[in-house]
């Protein structure tokens, strides 16, 4: 039982800071940044939030010194949105995984396009 409580916390701390990020104004959040996974302690203490861009790595690293400097905003959001009794930290982490599946996807694209021609 307590799994599937942590499960759905999961998911609806994931679900609200996507439509948190999407309300911010900071140039360094903005562009094509996704949470690829949340992580939430047992006690849900800290909420580890991993950032990535479909622009790379660098873009990412932007993205999470943007949300790390309004992270007090983003929490007291996440707060008056889901009613926990205490609202996780939030720890941002760069993630290229956005941008190394694009170079998959266009690394098969390209072998495709060699066996047909």
């Amino acid at each position: 039982m307590a799994g599937h409580r942590m499960d759905r916390t999961t998911e609806d701390i994931h679900r609200e800071l996507t439509d948190i990020f999407r309300a911010l104004k900071d140039p360094r959040v903005a562009g094509i940044i996704s949470i690829v996974r949340c992580e939430v302690t047992s006690d849900l203490s800290v909420a580890k939030v991993y950032i990535s861009s479909i622009n790379g790595l660098a873009s990412a690293k932007t993205a999470v010194e943007g949300l790390k400097s309004a992270s007090g905003f983003i929490r007291h959001e996440l707060s008056t949105r889901l009613h926990l009794r205490h609202t996780p930290a939030l720890r941002f982490v760069a993630d290229d995984s956005i941008a190394h599946s694009a170079d998959i996807s266009a690394l098969l694209n390209q072998i495709k396009r060699e066996e047909e021609g």
